[in-house]
């Protein structure tokens, strides 16, 4: 450190340097923004998902005796599941969240 001041720059050189402090500024902020919002969000989750988490209850669904699932499908709030019933072929529909009955087609052999 030698004690000498630094020399004044030239107007070209201070415009450029204020430009880059602007764009620099400005990276800053958009990252501060994003960081804060992704932080948001997952606070958002955490909180909100407790209640859904205590809405989760242990649910079954009674299916007669001798029944045979041969397949499962999950949509639109619906658990349909196809089984075989003394040689029957069924299909069983219920409410995803309470496994409420909804519906029986039985196919024909």
């Amino acid at each position: 450190m030698s004690g000498d001041a630094e020399k004044p720059l030239d107007p070209e050189s201070a415009r450029v340097v204020a430009k880059v402090r602007r764009l620099m500024l400005i990276a800053i902020m958009t990252t501060f923004i994003a960081v804060a919002a992704v932080i948001a969000v997952i606070g958002y989750r955490v909180f909100r998902g407790e209640e859904r988490a205590q809405a989760l209850q242990s649910v079954s669904a009674m299916l007669p005796a001798g029944t045979k699932v041969l397949s499962s499908a999950i949509g639109d709030g619906r658990l349909v599941l196809t089984v075989e019933v003394n040689g029957t072929i069924e299909l069983l529909s219920f409410e995803l969240n309470t496994l409420k009955p909804l519906g029986r087609v039985r196919l024909a052999q």
